[in-house]
């Protein structure tokens, strides 16, 4: 049990975290002053990562794809369940309690595994080893009858305000990964939990950094550190977290930096005024890199056949290509966002051991 436990890190832990902090709400205000579709591309992004954290890898086309319901990828559909969750987390980040957690795992597994949701596990689970027992597992979580009044403990602990946000926020987060309260979607929802914290202690307001693409950088040692946690060394986690922030934010950094530039190109090749539909419709490509038309009405608030020539002025200037060759259903995709995205993916794996 945690939620009255003393907290005691080693000073350069704290310092670390204090820098890390700083960093984070900084490019948070940054972010945040660009314009509204860079904090739905960095969720997005931010999903992707968490998921690939469990192998669970997709290109950026797929994922965009499986948003409309055409993608054969399992991966991409995981993904778009996961940017869920984040959403979730995020609208749940004033009132975190096992009510929420439960629907942010409801959220990321309501659709693929229905019968895995809606409550805390009843049964062992353990990770890694064989299916048949544990005994070869590398963790063992608490047996499932102890789940209901850890995650009692954890909801009190996340209400404290004498410890930093972000160590607070990495403690939490190792102490649900401890628990394992789900028989699935544990890494994910723990991720996302992490997100609703620092949105509800107060050091990212406007976008999703992208932290998770800091720890896919050294899964080894990021699940490290969570065993270093569980053996009682808490500053393992606290400055894991602390170096993943300043790794996300540097990659973060030059997506929105190559994101400014693709819409600048943009605004040279299809001009339109401000307010306009040529000018919402690129705003629009950065939340949804693939296009249909029914998607492109509904979210501009126009006609299917506003959309369509909306989608054809895209098209002659050369920033939407279409995707597949059908006269009808017709699909298309901006080549320039996604292959951003594609790179802020490779960046984040580059170094990972």
């Amino acid at each position: 049990m945690i939620a009255n436990a003393a907290v005691r890190l080693k000073a350069e832990t704290l310092a670390a975290a204090d820098d890390a902090s700083q960093e984070l709400a900084r490019f948070d205000s940054e972010a945040g002053r660009i314009a509204a579709p860079f904090a739905s591309i960095l969720l997005r992004s931010e999903s992707a990562s968490s998921s690939e954290v469990e192998t669970l890898t997709s290109s950026a086309k797929q994922v965009a794809l499986a948003e409309l319901d055409a993608s054969p990828s399992g991966n991409a559909k995981l993904v778009v369940a996961n940017v869920r969750a984040m959403t979730a987390a995020l609208e749940l980040a004033d009132g975190i309690d096992e009510e929420a957690i439960i629907a942010m795992q409801h959220a990321l597994l309501g659709e693929s595994a229905p019968h895995f949701t809606g409550k805390f596990r009843d049964q062992q689970v353990w990770i890694g080893g064989g299916g048949i027992s544990p005994h070869t597992a590398s963790f063992v979580p608490p047996h499932h009858d102890r789940v209901p009044a850890l995650m009692a403990d954890l909801v009190e602990f996340s209400q404290r305000i004498d410890i930093p946000v972000l160590a607070h926020t990495a403690i939490a987060h190792a102490q649900f990964e401890t628990i394992h309260p789900f028989p699935d979607g544990n890494g994910r929802t723990g991720r996302a939990l992490l997100h609703s914290m620092l949105r509800h202690g107060g050091l990212t307001r406007n976008v999703t950094v992208p932290v998770s693409a800091g720890l896919l950088q050294d899964t080894g040692a990021y699940f490290a550190a969570l065993t270093a946690y569980r053996e009682g060394d808490v500053d393992a986690i606290v400055d894991a977290v602390s170096s993943a922030v300043f790794q996300a934010i540097t990659n973060g950094r030059q997506l929105t930096h190559d994101l400014h530039e693709i819409v600048e190109g943009w605004a040279a090749s299809v001009p339109a005024r401000r307010g306009s539909a040529g000018a919402r419709m690129r705003e629009l490509l950065l939340q949804h890199p693939v296009v249909n038309t029914r998607l492109v009405a509904r979210e501009l608030g126009v006609s299917e056949v506003a959309a369509q020539t909306a989608i054809r002025l895209m098209v002659d200037g050369g920033v939407l290509v279409q995707t597949n060759s059908f006269r009808r259903n017709r699909i298309w995709h901006a080549p320039e966002v996604l292959e951003a995205l594609d790179q802020f993916g490779a960046r984040a794996r580059r170094q990972r051991v």
